[in-house]
């Protein structure tokens, strides 16, 4: 089995045992991992889009999760155009924005956030009048999905998932679209959606915020104090465990630079060279003329 249809595989089972109240989203068909439905509720009032329950499909690449996946709204809503792919910093228009550690529980979370935001030309979505939207969320809880099984309206659907969530003990208030859990569900506040950004804004770079929450890194505490007993029992006191469990980097070879001969030295040096090259000169004219001396004085004898 491929990476890819492990983590589908472990995100279905995550999505079952940790069920949101906000959205329900599954497979197609058993035999295609890569083609999922899902039925979201409308953002909470006063938003135009509060009482709607939208159903939408999420196509994800062979490659999932190194790559992001595709989202389409399939229910009319005024704020998405039906059945066309969605222009958003977590789906295949911004591939450099998405991150592998995202999965189809954040974008169901974002995209529900993101409901509310204007289009600002964003491909894919539309700037209806307030009372349209309103119109169409009241008409959307009545809309039956022509692909999934059992052919159920939004809002069956939704309210059949909720009392699956409700034995799974997430409490879901009474308010339509409105909802919190226990345990599991408890733990969607800590990942924060991503920043959805529209096709206008899509030149700018932008920031997506960090999935899970990581410790913050504390500075060391200061060892200086005007106390001088305080610092001598922070002085004898051991330091604390680091949290880093890497191995500290060893430490840089320091390079070892050539000092530079003294001019003096090299100047004695030089001066101490050329004195001996000039008494071996001297001691050979010495013998030369030694030797031209003796003969002169051999000649002279003959």
């Amino acid at each position: 089995m491929s990476p890819s249809l492990r983590r589908l595989l472990k995100e279905a089972s995550e999505l079952s045992s940790s069920p949101s109240p906000y959205f329900h989203a599954h497979p197609v068909s058993d035999s295609n991992l890569y083609d999922w439905h899902f039925t979201l509720a409308g953002p909470p009032a006063p938003s135009p889009y509060a009482h709607g329950i939208y159903h939408g499909r999420i196509v994800l690449p062979p490659t999932y999760p190194l790559r992001p996946p595709s989202f389409r709204f399939l229910t009319p809503s005024g704020r998405f155009e039906v059945n066309r792919e969605i222009c958003l910093s977590i789906s295949g228009h911004h591939e450099e924005t998405w991150q592998p550690a995202w999965g189809i529980r954040t974008a169901l979370l974002a995209l529900r956030s993101f409901m509310d935001a204007e289009a600002k030309g964003q491909v894919g979505g539309l700037d209806a009048p307030e009372e349209v939207r309103r119109e169409l969320a009241g008409r959307s809880r009545g809309w039956v999905c022509e692909v999934c099984e059992g052919r159920r309206s939004n809002e069956e659907v939704l309210r059949e998932w909720r009392k699956v969530c409700e034995e799974s003990g997430v409490v879901v208030a009474e308010d339509e679209g409105e909802g919190e859990s226990k345990g599991e569900d408890e733990g969607e506040g800590e990942v924060t959606a991503p920043e959805v950004v529209s096709e206008e804004d899509s030149a700018a770079p932008t920031q997506t915020p960090a999935l899970l929450a990581t410790e913050e890194q504390q500075p060391p505490p200061s060892t200086t104090s005007s106390n001088p007993s305080s610092a001598a029992a922070a002085a004898s006191s051991p330091p604390p465990p680091s949290s880093d469990h890497a191995n500290p980097a060893p430490p840089a070879p320091t390079p070892t630079i050539p000092l530079p001969v003294p001019a003096a030295a090299a100047a004695q040096s030089q001066s101490s060279d050329s004195s001996w090259l000039d008494r071996a000169i001297l001691g050979v004219l010495i013998a030369l003329v030694v030797m031209i001396i003796r003969r002169m004085a051999r000649t002279d004898d003959i």
